[in-house]
């Protein structure tokens, strides 16, 4: 049989493929209005192969030589338990990605976690460290090479050389030895403006040491190609009053004027005074792009807030300067999925949020910064005084305004605990401030969270901020709902401060609806459920200020309920209102 095909039929067809094809892309690629990271760094021993020499480095030997007379494809095994004092340079070399230069820890792969698997100070032969989560160590022992940086100087004991390439650390503790002294990165380009790539941090414990001041363990700027992985990084923190730092970062980058990234950041323990991971804040040209950051936990130790009974400070009696936990200043095509991020509060110079995006021409000298593409999923978040705060903030008659914020696509997310007394700041989930330019193309979807005072606080004085999309979400409306940020007269609040006409005054191309507000008593927009309280959400037991139940009720009887929830299979894509419980919890299992 013979079919024939009309020349317009093969037209229809060849559009019709083509474009379901492409609509599949854009799925993979997009999440919403954000685009997805494009590249990765590759980061798997199988990438990153060494099939030269072993050279083996003994306690009191001159490890820097060593790594010097290196060649391309060699594997340098530090003697595992021994310390090695001193700053050591890794210089460029002619490797590729056949050839990589490991610098390791002389224990076997045996003595150390698998691969893809969390690394803990109890392989450097320390049981616990007060205030943190349990180790869950199967047995105490130094595995570990430590290396150690020992003088005056501002950065070490890790430093790339222009061009360095091609190396990956294993199974290493780096940290720092002089007590009582400030240190910028223990890990870091050797210069401003100095470029390396293709750099795998892999099963290591950097640490500042208690109660002194250490800025950063690595810092990226001025890199690409970059994988941090089944890492532990602790104390890191800036001392308030008599201290010399502001800021004090697990990871940070961001800054400079070579192009930074893909990074990969997953699977880590991150803990920071400041902001557990940071990109901008600093001077720059470039954008780093390609950014993935999965299943770590960002933690501060309650132990460091004042007024906690087990609180304990710097050696200059002291607290230590906190800020938030992940802040995006400059950084575009952006992944924050998977993680856990714990304990932020305010009473220094922040407000104890969680997730600050905030594009930022700091100082006046990064007019091009941007936060752009940045898709926020399946994360936990708990114990904060604030969840978001999403800015364009207003810059100084002298410093040009920054190249903006747009496209965020915040999705799936369970958020606990969100309190204004306890941790010291506004009680709300997302503060939006939008300025020169304007945040625009925002999406909240099937998000579960129970802010205290507000859930959204607005400020916008030039104009209204375009394409803001809240759907499928279970949020506590708070004491004042949604209302101002401030601002006086000329905020688009004013002059009624309701959530339909703050909505409405504030945003334009504004979609609201199927979510259940508990608390609701104001005017909201239509095609929402409007309950009274939490005890009639439905939630199998919700426990305030702690991490509870949050599965809906499928009957009466389960946990609290009484009846079945009105959110089962009431979103406009015909799933449950709020997260994504089970994928959720896949997407978070084994991080804490």
């Amino acid at each position: 049989m013979r079919i024939s095909i009309s020349t317009g039929a093969l037209f229809y067809l060849v559009c019709y493929f083509a474009a379901v094809t492409l609509a599949a892309e854009h799925k993979d690629r997009f999440d919403g209005p954000a685009e997805l990271p494009r590249v990765q760094a590759q980061s798997s021993i199988a990438d990153t192969p060494a099939p030269g020499q072993m050279l083996d480095v003994h306690e009191g030997e001159d490890l820097q030589k060593v790594i010097d007379k290196s060649r391309c494809g060699d594997v340098i095994r530090l003697q595992a338990g021994a310390t090695f004092r001193g700053s050591f340079h890794l210089p460029s070399k002619p490797c590729d990605d056949s050839h990589w230069i490991i610098l390791r820890t002389s224990a076997p792969d045996s003595g150390l976690p698998p691969e893809g698997t969390r690394i803990s100070p109890c392989y450097a032969g320390v049981a616990a460290l007060p205030g943190r989560p349990d180790f869950h160590c199967p047995h105490v022992s130094k595995e570990m090479a430590k290396i150690e940086f020992d003088s005056n100087g501002d950065s070490g004991p890790i430093l790339f050389e222009s061009g360095a390439n091609h190396y990956r650390l294993l199974g290493l503790e780096i940290t720092r030895g002089k007590p009582q002294f400030h240190m910028r990165h223990l890990m870091a380009p050797e210069d401003v403006g100095r470029t390396a790539h293709h750099l795998v941090f892999d099963r290591l414990w950097v640490h500042g040491t208690a109660g002194d001041e250490t800025k950063d363990g690595l810092h990226l700027s001025g890199t690409t190609y970059v994988a941090v992985v089944d890492s532990y990084f602790s104390d890191f923190h800036c001392i308030v009053r008599h201290g010399t730092c502001t800021d004090a970062q697990a990871v940070n980058g961001g800054t400079g004027d070579v192009p930074g990234g893909p990074y990969k950041i997953e699977n880590n323990f991150l803990e920071a005074s400041g902001e557990n991971i940071m990109f901008g804040g600093g001077p720059g040209t470039a954008t780093p792009a390609d950014i993935e950051i999965r299943r770590n936990h960002l933690f501060k130790p309650l132990q460091w807030k004042p007024g906690s009974a087990d609180f304990i400070g710097a050696f200059t009696g002291d607290p230590y300067l906190v800020k938030n936990l992940f802040e995006l200043k400059n950084a575009q095509r952006v992944l924050l999925e998977g993680n856990i991020l714990e304990n932020s509060w305010g009473g220094f110079s922040q407000a104890g949020f969680a997730i600050l995006l905030l594009p930022a021409n700091q100082g006046g000298k990064c007019p091009s910064c941007k936060v752009t593409d940045v898709t926020i999923r399946y994360n936990r978040i708990a114990h904060v005084a604030g969840v978001f705060d999403i800015a364009t903030p207003v810059s100084r008659r002298e410093e040009a305004a920054s190249s903006g914020g747009e496209r965020f696509s915040i999705h799936d997310l369970l958020v606990d605990d969100i309190a204004a007394e306890a941790y010291k700041g506004f009680g709300v989930f997302a503060v939006i401030t939008s300025n020169t330019p304007r945040v625009h193309d925002i999406r909240i979807d099937h998000v579960t969270a129970f802010p205290e005072r507000a859930l959204i606080s607005v400020l916008s004085r030039n104009g209204k901020i375009d394409s803001f999309s809240v759907t499928n979400n279970i949020l506590r409306a708070g004491t004042r709902q949604i209302t101002t940020a401030g601002g006086g007269r000329e905020n688009c609040t004013l002059p009624r401060d309701t959530p339909m006409d703050t909505l409405n005054n504030c945003f334009s191309n504004v979609t609201f609806t199927h979510n259940l507000i508990i608390g609701g008593s104001k005017a909201w927009p239509p095609g929402n459920l409007l309950l009274t309280d939490q005890a009639s959400a439905g939630i199998v037991d919700l426990q305030a200020g702690q991490m509870g139940d949050y599965r809906l009720c499928k009957a009466p009887g389960e946990g609290v309920c009484t009846k079945a929830s009105a959110a089962l299979g009431a979103g406009t894509d015909g799933k449950n209102l709020g997260v994504d419980l089970p994928g959720l919890q896949t997407a978070i299992a084994g991080v804490e």
